[in-house]
């Protein structure tokens, strides 16, 4: 892990479903910016080794293993990373659970469980980091959405739904929370190639996705990463209710 420029120095950050992937590579890259970090997931050992991790390269971090699944449990990890870490500052909502299911194959059980994670999770994850942050000094929130709000796939009616629906809670979440100078911003990135993703993906549909990619290549976790803190830093102090798309230009152009 690069030492990067401290432009989240101080600042204490939750990061959800940061034992793998994405929200793995956000934390680090939020240690290696100054910040104090709060790494969620279910998985004890996940996030244990993640801690570590960032303690080896001189970060500062600390283990929250709670179910954000449910208000309760988003709310327990909120107060928690706010009393270890001292104030609130950023809260990164990046869990998700996810299968890919065509319209006439959908599961209730396995609906309820993508909202649970990728939805309700943001609502909830957001009226507490809101009320957690100091209402002088504000924060950030950033929501990671996926370019299937903006271009769906098929089999992809609940995830493309709930992403979707991101957009718009980050949108309404900007407008009633700028006057607490809080901003509220999301990501959106195309296929990054994950532990989480790996099921989904093989060698030659990644070579297909590359190809019709501007920059010729899939996203990493890193990419998506610097886009997250980015919005979460100061660079940013000007932008809410966006949503950055961080997907090579495949979104927006026809290979």
């Amino acid at each position: 892990m690069e030492i990067i420029q401290q432009d989240l120095q101080g600042r204490v950050a939750l990061v959800t479903g940061a034992g793998n992937g994405i929200g793995k590579e956000t934390a680090r890259q939020m240690a290696a910016r100054g910040a104090i970090v709060g790494v969620n997931d279910l998985k004890q050992a996940f996030v244990d080794a993640v801690v570590e991790e960032i303690r080896a390269c001189g970060g500062q971090a600390f283990s929250v293993v709670h179910n954000i699944a449910s208000r309760e449990g988003i709310a327990a990890a909120v107060q928690q990373t706010r009393e270890q870490g001292g104030r609130f500052d950023i809260l990164v909502n990046n869990a998700a659970w996810v299968r890919y299911q065509a319209l006439p194959e959908i599961q209730l059980d396995t609906m309820d469980r993508m909202l649970d994670v990728g939805f309700k999770a943001v609502i909830w994850g957001m009226q507490a980091a809101s009320a957690a942050m100091d209402p002088q000094r504000g924060g950030a929130i950033v929501n990671v959405a996926s370019t299937a709000a903006l271009r769906s796939t098929l089999n992809s009616v609940v995830y493309s739904g709930i992403k979707a629906g991101v957009l718009g809670l980050t949108r309404a979440a900007a407008a009633e929370l700028g006057a607490r100078n809080i901003r509220v911003n999301a990501v959106c990135p195309s296929a990054v190639p994950t532990e989480g993703t790996q099921r989904n993906r093989d060698a030659e549909r990644d070579a297909r996705r590359a190809a019709r990619t501007p920059l010729g290549r899939l996203g990493t976790v890193e990419d998506i990463a610097k886009g997250i803190c980015f919005l979460a830093s100061d660079q940013a102090a000007f932008m809410t209710a966006q949503a950055l798309v961080v997907d090579g230009g495949v979104t927006f152009t026809n290979l």
